[in-house]
């Protein structure tokens, strides 16, 4: 391309020549700074009549503000009504982990306060970064995914320990008889009857008549009759074919079907059957064979005895106020 510039008076004249190239960068140097100038004059333009408030660009740029205005609350306002559905989402899980945590702590033998306290805190305060919206959302999403995952852990363990509560519950350990001196152990003795040499299968405890019996464990009655050697009977399933008797009993307060909790009043010690006085004659059976019922009952003493140690040391020494 070939320009020719000249005077008014064609006195002088001027020859330009432009390739491709030349043409090309000039035309954008050209549109680069018409496009700066246009954003320079209304950037002025609008900032000056927003200032000054001129009768058209005041009104214009005040609509134009309170578009993008709007569009950024909104925005907010999604953001945190999801953030505020997360925040509820994990007060729902740490009631519930609370909640879990006291019935696991009453399962366990430790002391809840244990479990609520939160551990000290301090330091010296190094200011970071403010934290961006993403942030936030990361760790809300942590938060969530830790809070899960403690739920879990802590309804596995509810699970796990009211299963062992449950069989220990379930095994005959409790003295079916409060303050009552034993009278005969199991195993070998003279029958008072014939005098002779025979095996004792329970335990006899002597008693006034009238005296409570207590189940020395859960269960179901199975048997509930008049035996001619053992009187009124009581016999208790406690499942995994265990089995408790209650022999020689005067009263008596449950029937066959009857689901029995743990130191229940089923009856009352009498002297009926074979018997030479008040007592009660209590027998335990694994899979029908008597076995010595001195052994549960110990076994339930020394599990008191741990169960108390437990909680003492989950309470911690006492201190002495000092003054």
């Amino acid at each position: 391309m070939h320009l020719i510039i000249t005077d008014a008076w064609l006195a002088r004249s001027r020859a330009i020549h432009l390739t491709g190239t030349r043409l090309l960068v000039t035309g954008l140097a050209l549109s680069l700074s018409l496009m700066l100038t246009a954003a320079g004059l209304y950037h002025w333009v609008f900032l000056k009549g927003a200032r000054e408030g001129w009768p058209i660009v005041g009104p214009l740029v005040k609509l134009i503000a309170k578009d993008e205005i709007e569009l950024r609350d909104r925005f907010l306002r999604e953001n945190l009504d999801a953030m505020a559905r997360q925040v509820g989402d994990m007060q729902a899980k740490m009631m519930q982990l609370e909640a879990l945590g006291e019935r696991v702590s009453g399962l366990a033998g430790v002391s809840a306060n244990e479990i609520k306290s939160a551990p000290g805190r301090g330091g010296v305060l190094i200011p970071g970064p403010a934290l961006s919206m993403e942030d936030l959302r990361a760790t809300l999403s942590e938060l969530e995914s830790l809070g899960t995952q403690r739920a879990d852990l802590l309804t596995v363990m509810e699970s796990r320990l009211f299963d062992q509560k449950i069989r220990k519950l379930m095994v005959p350990t409790q003295k079916p008889v409060s303050d009552a001196d034993l009278g005969s152990s199991f195993g070998w003795r003279i029958d008072p009857f014939t005098g002779r040499s025979a095996l004792h299968t329970g335990l006899d405890f002597s008693a006034d008549p009238g005296t409570p019996i207590l189940s020395a464990a859960g269960g179901v009655v199975v048997t509930q009759e008049f035996h001619p050697a053992y009187g009124n009977l009581i016999d208790i399933d406690h499942g995994n074919e265990l089995v408790s008797r209650y022999a020689h009993a005067s009263r008596v307060f449950v029937k066959k079907g009857d689901l029995i909790k743990r130191g229940q009043k089923i009856a009352e010690v009498g002297n009926t059957g074979r018997s030479t006085g008040s007592h009660l004659h209590f027998e335990v059976l694994v899979q029908g064979v008597q076995q010595d019922p001195q052994k549960f009952l110990n076994a339930g003493q020394n599990l008191a005895l741990a169960e108390v140690a437990q909680a003492k040391a989950s309470v911690g020494p006492r201190r002495t106020p000092q003054r």
